[in-house]
C-alpha cells in the first residue's frame, strides 16, 4: 500500500472516535515515522486557555498507536497502548501542533513509540512522550 493511501485510510477510521473529536489528522508517513496535526482551539484547553495536558497525551497515543498499526496484521492481532508518558517542556496557547512519531523498538509482540510535539508557530518541541505498545492475538469468540 503506498504511503499516502495509509495516510487516507488512518484518516477514515478516526471518524467518530476521540480522534476526530480532537481534529487529529494525520499528514505524512514513512516506514519507521507517522506526522500528525492538531489546532489548538478552545475544545482542546483547559481552564486558563492553555493547551491542555491530556490532549497532547491523546495526541501521543494516538499517533503512537497508528505508527504501531501500520506493522501489524489487524486481521491476526490488536494493539494497545500499555504505558504512555510525557514531559511538559513549554506550554501552547494558540496555534498547529505537529506530533512526530518514531519508533524506537519495532518488535513483533511490542513496540517503544517516541513523540516529539511541535508549536508550528514557534517551531519549538514543546512535549516529548513515550508510547509502550502491545500486539494480541485477536480471539475471535472472545470479541462481542
Amino acid at each position: 500500500m503506498k504511503n499516502s493511501e495509509i495516510i487516507d485510510q488512518l484518516n477514515q477510521i478516526s471518524k467518530n472516535t476521540l480522534i476526530e473529536t480532537l481534529g487529529i489528522k494525520f499528514i505524512s508517513f514513512t516506514e519507521d515515522s507517522l506526522i500528525a496535526e492538531l489546532e489548538v482551539c478552545s475544545k482542546v484547553l483547559q481552564p486558563m486557555n492553555f493547551l491542555h495536558g491530556g490532549t497532547s497525551l491523546a495526541l501521543a497515543e494516538t499517533i503512537g498507536s497508528c505508527l504501531s498499526m501500520t506493522t501489524t496484521n489487524l486481521d491476526e492481532n490488536y494493539v494497545f497502548g500499555s504505558e504512555v508518558n510525557g514531559y511538559h517542556l513549554k506550554p501552547v496557547k494558540e496555534g498547529k501542533i505537529i506530533a512526530i512519531a518514531t519508533f524506537i523498538h519495532k518488535g513483533r509482540s511490542t513496540q517503544v513509540i517516541e513523540i516529539n510535539i511541535f508549536n508550528e508557530i514557534e517551531g519549538k518541541k514543546f512535549k516529548n512522550c513515550f508510547v509502550t505498545m502491545i500486539n494480541r492475538i485477536v480471539k475471535k469468540d472472545r470479541i462481542k
